[in-house]
C-alpha cells in the first residue's frame, strides 16, 4: 500500500513526520501511533521527499541508530527527550 492511498498528509504532518523520523530518540512506533506509517511507510515517505543524498545519509543513520526500534533500546530509555532538555533550553548546561 503507498502511502498516498493510506493518507492524505498536508505539508506541516509531512515536515512533522520527517522531524520525528530524523530524531534518534523518536522511535518509529511513536510515528505509527502518531500518523499510523508503519517502517516501511516512513523509508518510502523519506525517499519521496528528501534528496536522493539526504536519504542515504539519513538511512545510514537509522541503521546505526539503537533507539529508533523500541525493541532494541537500552532499559533505561523510556521517553522521548533528553533528562537535560530544560537546562539546554534554559542555557544552564553551557555554564557549567
Amino acid at each position: 500500500m503507498t502511502i498516498s492511498s493510506k493518507n492524505n498528509f498536508t505539508e506541516i504532518e509531512i515536515d512533522r513526520i520527517i522531524e520525528m523520523a530524523w530524531e534518534d530518540r523518536t522511535p518509529f512506533e511513536a510515528i505509527k501511533f502518531q500518523f499510523s506509517l508503519n517502517e516501511a511507510d516512513v523509508k518510502m515517505l523519506m525517499k519521496k521527499e528528501l534528496k536522493f543524498s539526504s536519504y542515504k545519509l539519513w538511512r545510514k543513520r537509522v541503521e546505526n541508530c539503537k533507539t529508533k526500534h523500541l525493541a532494541k533500546r537500552v532499559e533505561g530509555i523510556d521517553r522521548f527527550k533528553c533528562k537535560l532538555q530544560r537546562a539546554i533550553t534554559n542555557n544552564k548546561i553551557s555554564k557549567r
